[in-house]
């Protein structure tokens, strides 16, 4: 098939040995590449017992058939592995320039795997592969980090990394790239930093063959129209993904206070992408390849926030402002930017914080604890434990495990505003506005996530075409009939992190237009029926390997948090009936009534002899 280069590099940094494979490209037609590909490996090479930050797990970085290629928004890799934070399947992704050159260095795909005796880095060059020493990094921010490595090798040369949060161990902790680009959800950092590897340089100028370039060039341009004419799109190249606080706060959609509060429209207001645009925006260029550009670049000029950089986004935003009653966008930038630099997860960092805010209100943390006043609002507290976050010093250090950890720690009745899924903090679309967002976080195989699985979408109005599903208004309070919402937004997630495409245009596009981008690229016969199954397989099988690693339905729940309705906003009082909307999910699916994916389920994605017992 084209549109792979047909090569895994393996690198053991136990025994410093470097060697390469194969691709298998049974495994590519039934998984296509990137979260889908990566997620085999793990399954069969990663047994579920595994310690997340012992020798014996492994970390993957993988490219999809369309990296490279003309084709627009695919400019993302995935780093695959078991989580610290949630001790199940992760994946994780990241734009800018880093997966283009990796695969154009001449590989699909890297499988790290082992533990350094002391901190190294790779440096792949056009087929060549080496373990150099890292000593000398070690320490250094993720901006640093690049810096350096560039300093040595070549400006032209991309770098991913990790910061001292990786370095600690952090669970919390990001893989950085590019400018301040971050593989960011569930710890792939501190697995990173478990095996003394500081970063990966790559180094490309190969190219890519494709099938038919004079069809890629037709879908690119159909690509493009549809994107046009797309709701929000459009909007993300004025205002980024920071639009959404225009509508969130209207909507419900947007938390406030630890999700206590249902509305803060002044808060929403000075922290939004307009305001952004109108003070401290600034020209920048896009990530490798897009037409969108939603990637903001900033310039405070004066101020106790004085800086230049990348700058935050919607979940960080969120993360930083309306969860913690701050409305000062500011000081949001600048606490963006120190979880960038020390590598950082920013909506985990945030909710974190807002859960220790609330504990301390309600004296479960006194001001010893936290070394600040930490109550609402209050930049200085802020910023000061996002440092102690991202260098697991004090409280900090606690914070830094996640809420479900820190929550356990404390007891104290805090298990009732501990926001998370199976460990992972809930991003920020609140799912007693949008119910169809209760069974993709409930069931969701990285823990809560609205990147695997954006239902939200639907009852907004988006179309959804080859799905089978019915298109027409939904209630988005009712909790009936969000079953068949949560799969298709589930199943397209898999299949679009698997091309290793940008989720927000990728919803402009149908089955059929994935199909004829895969068909153009490798010249396999594609349709939009065999898409949408291949996304439904990869989604059991990460379902699999999570139950492998003791994951059971009864984990498929939301905290208790928000299971309460919200005094005030559009969604004031409301709350789903999450036991109902489970069962009719687990029906969706072909589950069992516990949850478990039945054996003629796995018979019919052709899973059973990949699965065996579990």
């Amino acid at each position: 098939m084209l549109g792979y280069v047909g090569r895994i590099l393996r690198v053991d940094l136990t025994h410093a040995t470097v060697s390469e494979e194969s691709l298998d490209w049974d495994v590519a037609r039934d998984f296509v590449g990137g979260a889908g590909y990566a997620t085999r490996i793990i399954h069969d090479e990663v047994p579920g017992h595994t310690d997340p930050l012992g020798v014996a797990n492994k970390l993957i970085f993988m490219t999809g058939p369309l990296t490279a290629t003309s084709f627009p928004t695919t400019t993302r890799y995935e780093v695959c592995t078991k989580s610290p934070l949630t001790n199940m399947w992760l994946a994780s992704s990241s734009a800018g320039w880093w997966a283009r050159d990796f695969k154009l260095a001449g590989y699909d795909g890297l499988i790290v795997e082992g533990r350094a005796d002391t901190p190294v880095y790779l440096w792949i060059n056009d087929g060549k592969t080496e373990i150099r020493a890292a000593s000398a990094l070690w320490g250094l921010d993720s901006d640093q980090t690049q810096e350096a490595i560039r300093a040595e090798l070549g400006t032209e040369v991309k770098v991913c990394c990790i910061g001292q949060a990786g370095e600690k161990l952090v669970p919390l902790a990001c893989v950085m790239n590019d400018e301040q680009r971050a593989a960011g959800r569930g710890g792939a950092g501190a697995v990173m930093g478990s095996k003394n590897l500081k970063a990966i340089a790559v180094r490309g100028t190969g190219r890519v063959s494709v099938a038919d370039e004079g069809s890629l060039k037709e879908v690119n341009k159909a690509f493009r129209e549809a994107c046009r004419h797309h709701p929000l799109v459009p909007q993300m190249t004025k205002y980024g993904t920071a639009i959404l606080l225009e509508h969130g706060w209207a909507t419900g959609d947007t938390p406030n206070k630890n999700w206590a509060k249902g509305e803060w429209r002044e808060g929403c207001e000075a922290l939004n992408g307009r305001r952004m645009a109108e003070t401290i925006l600034r020209p920048h260029p896009a990530c490798q390849g897009c037409f969108v550009r939603c990637a903001r670049w900033i310039k405070i000029d004066e101020g106790p926030f004085t800086m230049e950089g990348p700058g935050p986004e919607y979940e960080t935003l969120a993360a930083f402002g309306t969860m913690l009653m701050n409305d000062n966008l500011e000081a949001v930038c600048w606490a963006n930017n120190l979880c960038n630099r020390h590598g950082v997860d920013t909506i985990s960092t945030g909710s974190a914080i807002a859960f220790a805010m609330e504990a301390y209100e309600k004296g479960v943390i006194s001001r010893e604890d936290a070394g600040c006043e930490l109550t609402w609002g209050n930049v200085d507290a802020i910023l000061e434990m996002t440092e102690q976050i991202c260098l697991a010093r004090g409280l900090g250090a606690l914070l830094g495990k996640g809420v479900r950890a820190a929550s356990e720690a404390l007891g104290q009745g805090t298990e009732d505003y501990a926001v998370h899924v199976k460990g992972m903090e809930v991003p920020f679309h609140d799912p007693r506005a949008f119910t169809s967002m209760v069974p993709v976080y409930a069931t969701g195989t990285r823990g809560a996530c609205h990147m695997h699985g954006t239902a939200l979408a639907f009852e907004l109005g988006a179309p959804l075409p080859d799905t089978g599903s019915p298109v027409g208004d939904v209630d988005r309070f009712s909790s009936v009939g969000k079953a068949v919402l949560a799969k298709i937004a589930q199943d397209r997630a898999s299949i679009v992190d698997s091309l290793t495409m940008c989720m927000p245009p990728a919803e402009a596009l149908s089955y059929s237009d994935y199909a004829r981008a895969l068909q153009a690229v490798t010249g396999e016969e594609w349709n939009a029926e065999r898409v949408a199954r291949t996304g439904e397989r990869i989604t059991n099988l990460q379902r699999v390997y999570s139950m492998k690693c003791g994951v059971t339905g009864d984990d498929d729940r939301l905290p208790r948090r928000l299971l309460e309705g919200v005094p005030d906003g559009s969604h004031a009082g409301r709350s789903a009936d999450v036991p109902y909307m489970l069962a009719e999910y687990y029906r969706e699916r072909g589950w069992d009534a516990q949850g478990k994916p039945t054996e003629a389920k796995l018979r019919e994605l052709g899973l059973l002899k990949v699965v065996g017992e579990f």
